[in-house]
């Protein structure tokens, strides 16, 4: 039998603090001290990667690089990379939700004067580190760093806009604006380098407070993305190295016309030929940084939906066969076991179930979809199986006191029939329906502890912006969230 445990799902940009969005720093560590206390062992966050338009976490620059903004800026006054005083006027940010584009301006400067510190000031120990950091990382940093400085010269545009010698990688072409941007491209480093720094000081962490942390990886890379540009062979693109397919789902009981995501697919033979090196590496690179690894769109590995680009809807796409188990089984006999977690939601076929299955793979159950059929829908807990993972809802639902109070009078009628076996306040009551099930591993969003409505859900899917900036306070969390959650931790025996 599974190990039965629990946990919370909070992206770090959701943490307070002074710098207009959560970081690796203090309240990050106190974060972990919170969910310790609590009896909670895991803390389940968002892809952490460099974001595009729309502050999307699943549509970021790279499949491999930090988004800068998570960097803790304290942390460097501290090192002696910055002073005191350029932390003296921070601007006053909204306390409820990230305000990007300002948290960017302001950020963005702090961080540059902190690599002139770097630069101008001596740092041996920092040095050697950054030495060994260049190493361990430049068969992907090298190109993401170059990447993100060309993008300094034509702002705003994709890399399919650029001249065709820095679009198709021609050497020389390459070797002159590296050596242009020589600078930039050292920033760019540098910032990884702070980034990385960060993170593995905060997972150890968590670690040392027996804390595990589920890291997320979307199936899909942004087709603007350092990623496609040094790869173009591992995707379906034309002559002109855009998207000749792109991704999405087809049409189902939520829209009539599919959702087209529009990120180009993978070309599995290529990868194939490669014995998967690129996708190998991503998992391995992945389970470095996260003790576990929530694989966004399964299903994707199995079979995927291709759209010709340049249609408007998902609806004349077709399933294609992707190469998925044979990737894993390589991965396995190099693991042994694979501590993934198959986000397996939508409309699953047998063979992906048997793919995850083949595996050892728990799979995800939402509560929230558990009343919209009978008694013998999947999300209901005495249709689980121990190796899954239950939800009261993920990043893509609303708030359980937002949809328990929108829910069709049907719908209401089965959970409030479900929910009066357990905690009279009915989100509390859907939370512990959640830990008392069979499923070895029960994760919340914070927001249905904190009994929030839909001012705090974290993203509306196919609304492209306005998404992902929700953010907590400390003082929401009072004295009997971490009485209910730890009791209900010990009761359930997820302890």
């Amino acid at each position: 039998m599974p190990e039965r445990n629990s946990g919370i799902l909070l992206h770090i940009t959701s943490l307070p603090g002074k710098e207009g969005i959560g970081t690796l720093g203090k309240n990050a560590m106190e974060w972990i001290d919170f969910l310790q206390e609590t009896k909670q062992r895991l803390w389940q966050i968002l892809p952490l990667g460099p974001v595009n338009v729309g502050n999307c976490p699943y549509q970021c620059f790279s499949a491999f690089a930090g988004n800068p903004l998570l960097i803790d800026l304290q942390l460097l006054v501290n090192e002696g990379l910055l002073e005191d005083t350029d932390l003296a006027a921070i601007p006053k940010y909204d306390i409820r939700q990230v305000e990007f584009s300002k948290v960017t301006s302001w950020k963005t400067e702090k961080l540059k004067k902190a690599f002139t510190y770097f630069r101008e000031k001596d740092h041996p120990a920092m040095l050697q580190e950054y030495d060994r950091f260049l190493s361990e990382h430049s068969w992907w940093l090298s190109d993401f760093a170059l990447f993100m400085a060309i993008r300094q010269d034509f702002p705003g545009k994709s890399w399919t806009s650029w001249p065709e010698e820095l679009k198709r990688r021609n050497a020389e072409a390459l070797s002159q604006i590296r050596e242009k941007h020589s600078m930039e491209v050292d920033y760019q480093t540098f910032l990884q380098f702070l980034f990385f720094r960060q993170w593995n000081s905060l997972k150890n962490y968590a670690n040392s407070k027996n804390v595990h942390i589920i890291g997320d990886i979307p199936l899909y890379v942004a087709g603007d993305s350092a990623d496609v540009w040094a790869n173009p062979h591992l995707f379906l693109l034309d002559d002109q190295l855009q998207a000749a397919k792109v991704s999405g789902v087809p049409p189902d009981y939520f829209s009539t016309t599919g959702q087209l995501w529009g990120t180009p697919v993978f070309n599995w033979e290529n990868l194939k030929q490669q014995e998967y090196h690129w996708w190998l590496a991503r998992i391995h690179f992945n389970l470095k940084m996260f003790d576990q690894v929530r694989i966004d769109h399964f299903r994707g590995l199995e079979a995927f939906w291709s759209v010709p680009a340049g249609e408007k809807t998902a609806e004349r796409g077709e399933w294609v066969e992707a190469r998925g188990t044979e990737m894993l089984e390589i991965l396995r006999n190099q693991l042994g076991s694979i501590p993934l977690i198959a986000e397996d939601l939508g409309t699953i076929t047998p063979e992906v179930e048997r793919m995850r299955d083949r595996f050892n793979m728990p799979g995800m159950k939402v509560l929230q979809f558990g009343f919209s059929t009978d008694q013998t829908n999947e999300h209901l807990p005495h249709n689980f199986t121990a190796n899954s993972v239950v939800y009261t809802g993920t990043h893509d639902n609303d708030t359980v006191w937002a949809w328990l109070h929108a829910a069709g009078s049907t719908e209401k009628k089965l959970a409030q029939e479900y929910l009066k076996n357990y905690h009279p306040r009915p989100v509390w009551g859907m939370i512990e329906m959640a830990w008392a099930s069979v499923a070895s591993t029960a994760i919340i969003p914070l927001q249905d502890l904190l009994e929030l409505g839909a001012e705090s859900r974290m993203n509306i899917p196919g609304i492209a912006e306005g998404n992902w900036g929700w953010r907590f306070r400390w003082d929401q969390i009072k004295n009997k969230h971490k009485v209910f959650l730890k009791e209900i931790t010990v009761k359930y025996n997820r302890s």
